[in-house]
């Protein structure tokens, strides 16, 4: 009878009662898995630096070797198999010296699982390493996101790239640190617009109607943080009407975003057309707390020694290539590498200029 009278007092519970008590242990176990697993990340990466040192200290190959493979031999005997094989001590090792520096891996370690450190292991380059790193944590990227994000070369494709390596550990340490979002994060270039099914000759007007009716698709490949506001904006200015094609807002920039859509290569006269809506969006729709809107030219071809001479990004205008037929990815990570090199001497040539 006793037992019978708990099941009943069971199924009175207050259900606002059950539903705080849930909230509080799904809280809880959420913390653990958090803390257990940045401790995780943490621990991997001290055994790969130290494992490092070891290796370091003694100049022989053979040694190394011979270390490594002990090395997991015995951990597997005093924990168990699981995360200590050989093939994963590598990684360990890999991943302490791809990002030395203790401090960013702690600040890393906290979102980032394993498996997303995993993935970036096989990149050369440590700055583009810390990149996909750092913005995995920004924008939250489970592991095909972030796979998706290297196989399409993100980071050679981000403006950030362009600049000097220095200015871009500074960023991504903004970013960790301070979470600030800056303009160079945000845009890259090219765009791949694939999704809209455009090939061979389309007008302007085709190319802007596919982009609204694949508009999520749109804003996964513009990036996180955008949100759509307007098409077609109608300013009046000295009584004649101007239409910009793409009005977004970039929340973390806190910047209306203006996007026109143009066909063919970058000309100079795109820059005055583009400040001029600029200028309206800073006067009549930018609201309190917000900085200046940005703009963002999309054109079929770049221009980057017109782009260079007209200083665009001193007038807050991004110059970018986008393409609705994409080649095979050999020849298109050649381009993008191409591009990247060339926007690269541009920038050292204005640098030593100055």
């Amino acid at each position: 009878m006793e037992k019978k009278d708990n099941h009943l007092e069971v199924q009175g519970t207050s259900s606002l009662l059950m539903k705080d008590l849930r909230h509080i242990i799904d809280f809880a176990r959420q913390r653990v898995a958090v803390t257990a697993n940045a401790e995780l990340t943490m621990m991997y990466w001290h055994i790969g630096e130290r494992i490092n040192r070891e290796v370091l200290g003694n100049q022989r190959a053979e040694y190394g070797k011979r270390i490594v493979s002990a090395v997991s031999t015995h951990l597997q005997e005093l924990y168990g198999s699981k995360g200590f094989e050989l093939r994963n001590i590598r990684r360990m090792m890999q991943f302490a010296q791809k990002i030395p520096n203790e401090q960013i891996v702690s600040q890393l370690a906290t979102q980032l699982t394993w498996s997303h450190i995993i993935e970036v292991l096989p990149l050369k380059d440590p700055l583009a390493v810390e990149f996909y790193l750092t913005m995995s944590t920004s924008g939250r990227w489970g592991r095909n996101r972030l796979r998706k994000e290297i196989d399409g070369m993100l980071f050679e494709r981000t403006a950030i790239a362009t600049k000097p390596d220095e200015l871009i550990k500074k960023e991504l340490a903004g970013l960790r640190e301070e979470n600030k979002m800056t303009p160079d994060l945000v845009f890259k270039s090219p765009y791949f617009l694939d999704f809209t099914g455009l090939k061979g000759f389309y007008s302007e007007k085709s190319l802007e109607d596919s982009l609204v009716a694949h508009l999520e698709q749109f804003i996964l490949e513009l990036g996180n943080g955008f949100t759509f506001v307007e098409r077609q904006k109608r300013m009046i200015i000295d009584g004649e009407d101007f239409y910009l094609d793409l009005l977004f807002f970039h929340r973390k920039l806190h910047r209306l975003i203006a996007i026109d859509l143009k066909l063919g290569r970058f000309k100079a006269q795109y820059k005055g057309q583009m400040e001029l809506y600029l200028r309206w969006l800073e006067a009549h729709e930018m609201e309190p707390g917000e900085e200046p809107p940005l703009g963002l030219l999309l054109c079929t071809e770049g221009g980057e020694e017109q782009i260079e001479l007209l200083q665009l990004d001193k007038a807050g205008i991004k110059v970018a290539q986008y393409m609705t037929e994409l080649p095979s990815r050999e020849v298109l990570m050649e381009q993008i590498r191409k591009s990247l090199e060339i926007a690269k001497e541009l920038g050292a040539e204005e640098e030593g200029n100055m």
